[in-house]
């Protein structure tokens, strides 16, 4: 089936990039303007006509659960108030949009929280969104953009590219591949490294945190053997389907802020508040 109708969230880890206020609140949580992270990433997959949303949480993050459950005393509260426009925007979402949420006992890495969601999932292709990545598009976001794509090749999975400075090769995922349209947007992967030395790295082309993924996905995860930290890495599951020509990746239009740091968050904040 090549129609994407859920969207993954993986939002399980501890974010101690952020501590010490991830302590206590959950990095997707934290605001960008006026909205936290997460909530930008929702609008993305419902402006891409998505609009189931499954997350992958832990325990230490049952208020990103809470963000998206109607709270009837605060309702009451703004309506006695008329205040009501302050939450107009999440309410609107948390009524149109179905959500669920599953539980990563261990941060065994992405690839062990995807297949986390296995059940939730079900045969058929999903998007996989990461709200590190705050991505700003002039026209179709980044989802949108992937899913068009994976109309043409609705039996591969596909990935989201970006091109980075050499020296940043080793702090992504790195693929190599053949273009498949003359506009060299599309790419037939061949091979891909997890955050590679210079030396090694296939290309500079970095995987950022948008995918498309068929269901074939989860076999390839129990396939995979986790790495020397113990994590399941999804690149690793990935290079699997690429040995059967089924991964491709895209060069999306668009502009990429890395709020996984404290340095990329400050600059979407500047841009969001200075638009």
């Amino acid at each position: 089936m090549s129609k994407v109708r859920t969207c993954l969230y993986p939002v399980a880890g501890l974010g101690t990039r952020f501590l010490p206020v991830t302590k206590v609140v959950p990095k997707e949580l934290l605001p960008v303007g006026s909205k936290p992270l997460i909530h930008f990433a929702v609008d993305e997959a419902i402006n891409s006509e998505i609009f189931n949303h499954v997350f992958v949480i832990s325990t230490q993050k049952e208020s990103i659960k809470e963000y998206f459950s109607e709270n009837k005393s605060l309702n009451t509260h703004l309506f006695n108030s008329s205040k009501t426009d302050y939450l107009k925007d999440v309410n609107q979402i948390i009524s149109e949009n179905n959500f669920s949420f599953v539980y990563q006992s261990k941060m065994q890495g992405l690839g062990n929280a995807i297949y986390t969601a296995k059940d939730v999932i079900g045969n058929e292709s999903f998007a996989v969104l990461l709200p590190d990545d705050l991505c700003l598009a002039e026209k179709d976001p980044v989802l949108s953009q992937l899913k068009e794509i994976h109309k043409l090749y609705p039996e591969c999975s596909l990935i989201a590219i970006e091109e980075v400075e050499e020296t940043l090769v080793d702090k992504y995922g790195i693929v190599s591949g053949g273009y498949l349209d003359d506009s060299k947007r599309v790419l037939q992967v061949n091979n891909m490294i997890e955050k590679p030395s210079i030396d090694f790295a296939p290309s500079n082309l970095a995987i950022i945190g948008r995918y498309i993924l068929t269901s074939d996905i989860f076999q390839a995860l129990e396939e995979t053997s986790p790495d020397q930290n113990g994590e399941i890495q999804i690149t690793d599951a990935l290079k699997l389907l690429a040995k059967e020509n089924k991964v491709l990746a895209y060069k999306y239009s668009g502009k990429r802020f890395d709020c996984g740091t404290p340095k990329g968050m400050l600059l979407a904040q500047n841009k969001i508040g200075n638009p």
